[in-house]
């Protein structure tokens, strides 16, 4: 069910077999993403319960769901491109079936996240399948 944008993600981690590279890896990933408005970076577009700031804003277009994210962390900046990669232009009704934690843990984040990020993981999921529930 994995998008092919992050079975890319999947793969590179398989060839990195460093978590050190893995991480900057994330990193590099979020620095690629554009930007998120500052003028969107609002109370209403924020993800309540991650220790970094973490702005989510919902685009539907056609029925699909899409987002851009934005987080004062690098690490998390990453995190979130990931999962933009995997619900990025699913349909609305499609995104609350992807197992983001099985997905996730095929790239190992399960086990090597800190208690902190991964609830922060979790907070920006639940967003994300609330803001697609809310434009099914």
């Amino acid at each position: 069910m994995a998008s092919p944008a992050f079975e890319e993600i999947a793969d590179t981690f398989e060839f990195l077999e460093d978590w050190e590279d893995r991480y900057r890896h994330v990193i590099e990933l979020g620095r690629a993403m554009p930007p998120l408005d500052p003028a969107l970076q609002v109370p209403a577009t924020k993800v309540e319960g991650c220790a970094s700031q973490v702005w989510i804003m919902p685009r539907i277009e056609a029925r699909r769901f899409d987002f851009q994210g934005e987080s004062d962390a690098m690490i998390v900046r990453g995190l979130i491109a990931i999962l933009h990669a995997l619900y990025a232009g699913l349909p609305v009704d499609e995104v609350e079936r992807v197992n983001a934690q099985a997905e996730l843990a095929r790239l190992g984040l399960d086990e090597h996240l800190s208690a902190q990020r991964s609830n922060g993981l979790r907070a920006m999921i639940g967003r994300i399948r609330q803001l697609a529930a809310d434009a099914g």
